[in-house]
């Protein structure tokens, strides 16, 4: 995944209020936003892969716990790290909060002015 230096990856749902308010800050810190709706565009588990080395996380963390689907899919089963992957790839409207990238560092957006420790 070729990153711009200059333009702010956004990787979000379309579907989640804080996203859309994340979205606003992440355009007050950056000229160029890249918007990744993952409703609408589909990640490869590579690209997922390069996302959570930049993050420091696991794909498991990225996961809301508490939604339905992950609870009925996924809660109480043994996942190896090619299977967290493909959850990832498979279901990415569990993603608990947006993702910025931008100038090589990445932050997972709990709350909309998390994505202002980017700049």
């Amino acid at each position: 995944m070729k990153i711009h230096p200059s333009e702010l990856y956004f990787y979000h749902s379309s579907m989640q209020p804080i996203d859309k308010q994340t979205r606003a800050y992440a355009k007050s810190i950056a000229r160029f936003v890249n918007e990744i709706d993952l409703i609408h565009e589909r990640l490869t588990a590579t690209q997922w892969d390069q996302i959570l080395l930049k993050l420091n996380l696991r794909a498991k963390d990225l996961l809301n716990r508490a939604h339905p689907d992950y609870q009925r899919l996924i809660a109480g089963k043994d996942w190896d790290e090619e299977g967290w992957l493909n959850i990832l790839v498979n279901y990415p409207y569990l993603i608990k909060a947006p993702i910025a990238l931008f100038r090589n560092r990445a932050i997972l957006c709990k709350t909309p002015t998390d994505i202002l420790k980017l700049d």
